[in-house]
């Protein structure tokens, strides 16, 4: 099998990013192998629970950004994967994890995916997902609510403290390194019909 096309998508926590990875999943079919960032973050069940709640969970270094390196390159050699499963309501790394096949084409989506030199430097395409920040403050809102068991005084309290701070940090300077702007995620459907004749594009020529 030829090297992949290996695409990261990034962009601030609810700008829709893991929607677009999921419809280029959905449109183009198995020839799309997805990874999410947020599946590798550092295990921290060494800490009390009260301590892991204080971590700093949108910070560079607590994501094990080493072993999804090495995964890529992996799969970009045409091998599969054992990518690791993350409990958010424990901040710990389960015992079970999830076998990826390599593919024509890896998408590994997260806020802080074009942050890192190492990563981009593994990239042919690198996607920058741009929404409001109001917009992305509700999404957060309530996936936290719904998915994650948190109260509305702690996700308030993240966002003030960690959420934009790190950010401004991080993550909005880290779109000038994109090769696409995608303005409001999976809701602009001809950014996302552009995107998807690019890879075709790209993977024919492979």
């Amino acid at each position: 099998m030829q090297s992949p096309l290996l695409i990261g998508i990034a962009g601030g926590t609810g700008s829709g990013k893991t929607t677009v990875a999921k419809r280029l999943q959905e449109t183009l079919g198995d020839a799309v192998a997805l990874i999410d960032h947020d599946s590798y973050y550092l295990d921290q069940s060494t800490l009390p629970a009260e301590e892991r709640k204080l971590v700093n969970y949108d910070h560079p270094d607590t994501l094990d950004n080493e072993l999804l390196l090495s995964h890529l390159v992996t799969l970009k050699q045409g091998s599969p994967i054992k990518k690791p499963l993350y409990d958010f309501k424990t901040h710990t790394r389960t015992s079970d994890t999830f076998e990826i096949a390599p593919a024509p084409v890896i998408i590994v989506e997260g806020i802080l995916t074009l942050a890192q030199p190492k990563l981009r430097a593994v990239m042919d395409l690198k996607v920058f997902v741009d929404t409001a920040a109001d917009i992305r403050l509700m999404r957060r809102i309530r996936r936290d609510l719904e998915q994650r068991g948190r109260s509305f005084e702690s996700i308030r309290a993240q966002y003030y403290e960690t959420v934009r701070p790190m950010h401004n940090a991080f993550v909005e300077p880290s779109k000038e390194h994109a090769d696409m702007i995608l303005p409001e995620g999976g809701r602009n459907e001809i950014a996302i019909s552009v995107l998807v004749g690019m890879i075709r594009n790209h993977v024919s020529q492979r």
